[in-house]
């Protein structure tokens, strides 16, 4: 298996030179290029043509929300992972819904950034634990729908529905998938064969209308499955 190539976008040198060292000392990494500001990192991104963006967000130019949206457009196949400080729903929301296939926090050891690059590179949504916990708060949501307003003014509820059919099995597996895990370790999770967990996973994104688990945690956070 080829080596994942890597393009960094961030404005701030210190940092772009720290996050290069850290990179240069994993084996089957290659950092290909580097770019200071939004536009600088769309054109290199087109030229480059890496696996993996790491993407700061507040970028000069064009900010990296508006700059994932544009690599995404022209090469969808390319991966993105936002690589940033901002941890608010807007920010976070924002970038999937552009397109982005992950979502890291500045301050993450070395270790938690190369398993973020590989696994985005194999095609899962890999997102910051504290990341995780906001998207699968949103998961667990259950919004009310107006049924009645009563005469005397009282407003009466129901439930909100899955209007995607997922059963709870799935909704389960599809925390799972929000959390990043593989197949294997779905299916160690859940205590499933391997073929189960694979069964479970192509389930839920022909559910979705997805093709991948990205699209899929992109969806759990556009519109929180109601």
């Amino acid at each position: 298996m080829s080596n994942v190539k890597v393009l960094i976008i961030e404005d701030h040198p210190m940092f772009r030179m720290g996050l290069s060292l850290v990179l240069e000392k994993i084996g089957d990494i290659d950092l290909i290029g580097e770019a200071e500001n939004g536009i600088e990192g769309v054109e290199k991104t087109r030229s480059l043509l890496p696996d993996v963006v790491l993407m700061d967000i507040g970028l000069p130019e064009i900010d990296g929300i508006e700059a994932t949206k544009e690599i995404k457009e022209t090469n969808p196949e390319i991966n993105v992972l936002m690589f940033t400080s901002r941890d608010s729903e807007d920010d976070v929301f924002s970038a999937f819904e552009a397109g982005a296939n992950g979502y890291i926090m500045k301050g993450a050891s070395a270790e938690q950034i190369e398993l973020a690059i590989k696994s985005v590179s194999e095609g899962t949504a890999w997102l910051d634990p504290q990341i995780a916990r906001m998207v699968l708060s949103r998961v667990q949501r259950t919004p009310k729908a107006v049924e009645t307003v009563a005469p005397t003014g009282e407003i009466k509820y129901k439930e909100g529905k899955n209007t995607y059919g997922l059963t709870e099995t799935e909704m389960e597996i599809l925390e799972l998938l929000v959390e990043g895990l593989s197949n294997p370790k779905i299916a160690q999770k859940r205590i499933i064969s391997i073929s189960t967990a694979k069964a479970h996973v192509h389930n839920i994104l022909q559910k979705l209308c997805v093709e991948s688990r990205a699209q899929a945690v992109s969806k759990v956070l556009t519109e929180g499955l109601v």
